[in-house]
């Protein structure tokens, strides 16, 4: 059993900043149960491009406003809490955070904890063999 606190990552190597976000990283591919878990936060008036080439995500928001934008369709959808989507089909897609919003994201495959977005906004595929 693995229990863990907010407490105990904020500040660690599983509390992860980029310019747009922050990402705390609960469960990862270390723990080895086939999912990573995480909050992540997308601070106000920010647009973060993002494309899941090898993972999918299911993201389901708790707190705060914005806009997601299906960059291949052009559909877009609001976001607020009790809102959840999935990124089932690898699909660009743009978050606009009117607010702050914060999220509770899963991931498959896992993630290592090491991954942030590169130029075209996806996460590169580390496995645990790669550190």
């Amino acid at each position: 059993m693995i229990v863990r606190s907010l407490d105990e990552i904020i500040g660690t190597d599983r509390d992860v900043q980029a310019p747009t976000w922050c990402s705390r990283r609960f469960v990862l591919a270390k723990e080895g149960v086939g999912f990573s878990l995480h909050e992540t936060i997308l601070y106000a008036g920010t647009e973060t491009r993002m494309w899941y080439a090898h993972h999918i995500e299911a993201v389901y928001c708790i707190e705060g406003e914005g806009e997601l934008t299906n960059e291949e369709t052009g559909e877009k959808h609001e976001i607020k809490p009790g809102v959840m989507y999935l990124l089932n089909g690898h699909e660009h897609h743009t978050l606009r955070a009117h607010t702050d919003v914060k999220t509770v994201c899963v991931f498959n495959p896992p993630c290592t904890g090491r991954e942030v977005h590169d130029e075209n906004g996806v996460y590169p595929l580390l496995t645990e063999e790669d550190a």
